[in-house]
């Protein structure tokens, strides 16, 4: 069954595959792009979203929205594994542009003309989704589903020891989501690191496929992996285009729960810190959370799409910035 799909994303690197999804996939059907500030400058986030587009041979088919510059009470925090989003290389200006209309507006609007038939993709921070809340509170219900990439699962983070890059930004707005009532699917960073992360022996069966969204893949990449390895991570990490992946495909989840999830936002020491609570009679559950996915089966439908014969506005190779 086709999903109607909306991205709310900071888009680099992984949000740009995780758009190839909402593209690509014979279930999706991508209704607009929201854009969130979060992992790079916001201009270039929206200039990557437009760069994914035209790989794809999509532009001016998906509309993008350029939302809240900024998290609700915070300082904008940079993600630095992404360099630009784009693997920092000198790609042609993708042609068109953004719309006037803000995100959120945008977002409003789009799920009053459909109640009940829009899914929603958050891979960013959840600035854009509050803020839509607060506006209207009513929203969550509107709206099919929500699918979130955020939180760590009582587990370790990748900002600090105790948060996840896309709460920590903005912990508030997360509070604010997860309390709202949306039929919520968490995508943690936990189960990234267990179950999609790909080593550079799966990265050359990538390359090998030598389509325009292959390499396009495989130039963005880089920074990422680079990054991770550093790190002691020992492959690429994909949280983005699995939560799309999961919408549009649910046979790959081999195990999830109901689960009560809130977020930290006073502790010094834990600022974005996500509670899992599995206790169902400490705290009622207000999410679904992805415990175990079909590893296999993920990077064998990213390789479907990656090797999909559309657009011709990848370039094999390009000089680096």
């Amino acid at each position: 069954m086709t999903r109607r799909i909306i991205i709310d994303t900071d888009t680099a690197a992984d949000d740009c595959f995780a758009l190839f999804v909402g593209l690509c996939h014979p279930e999706a059907q991508l209704e607009a792009v929201t854009i969130v500030a979060g992992n790079v400058e916001f201009d270039q986030q929206i200039e990557n979203a437009l760069l994914a587009l035209d790989t794809a041979g999509r532009s001016g088919t998906v509309p993008v929205y350029p939302g809240c510059r900024k998290p609700m009470l915070r300082p904008w925090h940079r993600a630095s594994a992404h360099g630009d989003g784009k693997g920092n290389w000198d790609f042609p200006k993708p042609p068109g542009g953004a719309e006037s209309e803000h995100a959120v507006d945008a977002l409003l609007r789009l799920v009053d003309e459909s109640p009940g038939e829009i899914d929603i993709v958050a891979i960013g921070p959840l600035t854009n989704l509050a803020a839509a809340v607060v506006q209207d509170p009513d929203f969550p219900r509107k709206v099919r589903s929500l699918f979130i990439m955020g939180g760590c699962n009582n587990s370790v983070g990748n900002v600090t020891a105790a948060a996840e890059y896309n709460f920590y930004v903005d912990p508030e707005a997360a509070r604010i989501v997860l309390r709202a009532g949306f039929a919520t699917t968490i995508v943690t960073w936990t189960l990234t690191l267990a179950q999609a992360l790909w080593d550079r022996e799966r990265l050359k069966k990538i390359e090998a496929l030598d389509t325009p969204l292959s390499r396009f893949f495989s130039i963005v990449n880089q920074p990422t992996l680079e990054a991770d390895e550093a790190r002691g991570i020992m492959g690429s990490t994909h949280p983005d285009s699995l939560t799309a992946m999961l919408l549009v495909q649910p046979d790959l989840v081999k195990r999830a729960g109901r689960c009560h999830v809130d977020v930290e936002t006073q502790g010094e020491l834990t600022r974005g810190y996500s509670l899992f609570d599995w206790r169902a009679d400490r705290n009622p559950p207000n999410a679904t959370v992805v415990e175990e996915i079909d590893t296999e089966g993920f990077f064998a439908a990213m390789v479907e799409i990656l090797s999909t014969s559309t657009g011709e506005n990848a370039p094999s190779t390009r000089e680096s910035v």
